[in-house]
């Protein structure tokens, strides 16, 4: 589990295809207290660690993306030397800044515009069709891993406003109107619709 809170920004080293796509990604984790076979969110995608180290350039883990996560995520988009919203996965006792996130990408939303509000900036984004009843004012969602709270919906499109800081601390700053990011919408959202289509 996760918070959506960005605690690193991570440096694609290098993307290499093998049976899945294996990616080394630099961090300013320290190595040594990443476990082989932690998750960790990347891009708001739960990967796990299938190794990790540190040379001259600081350090790294690799992850293995299987060919079902590249179809239905954003990851497909990585280049080597991109950067990658990285969250290490939540221990008891943790402080919930965000909300509840699994790590597990329910589809892909695109950036329809990027506009200047004071210092913040607002982002409006297509959401799939079938995931669009999920996404309500004022509610979470996470897009590339981030904790994001809802402005108002139109139909598919929805818009947030990014503060500074978040610009700061996560890939935000340098997002592109076109680009594609990952979605999770809410576990909550989800289970509401659920009842509401039970009890219709």
């Amino acid at each position: 589990m996760f918070t959506g809170i960005v605690t690193d920004i991570g440096i694609l080293r290098a993307l290499e295809q093998r049976g899945d796509l294996r990616a080394r990604i630099g961090t300013r984790y320290d190595a040594t207290g990443i476990d082989l076979g932690a998750s960790i969110a990347c891009d708001g995608c739960c990967l796990t660690v299938v190794d990790r180290g540190t040379d001259a350039e600081g350090s790294w883990f690799d992850v293995d993306i299987s060919a079902e996560s590249l179809s239905k995520t954003a990851l497909g988009d990585w280049v080597a030397g991109g950067r990658v919203n990285l969250e290490r996965a939540l221990k008891v006792g943790d402080e919930l800044g965000g909300h509840i996130v699994s790590g597990h990408v329910d589809g892909v939303a695109e950036i329809l515009s990027i506009t200047p509000e004071g210092d913040s900036v607002r982002y409006v984004f297509r959401a799939p069709a079938a995931l669009a009843r999920f996404v309500a004012p004022k509610g979470s969602v996470a897009l590339q891993g981030t904790s994001l709270t809802v402005n108002e919906v139109a139909g598919a499109e929805f818009g947030v406003n990014l503060i500074p800081h978040t610009q700061e601390v996560t890939t935000w700053g340098g997002a592109r109107v076109g680009q594609r990011v990952n979605l999770e919408i809410d576990t909550l959202a989800r289970y509401v619709a659920r009842l509401a289509e039970m009890s219709g």
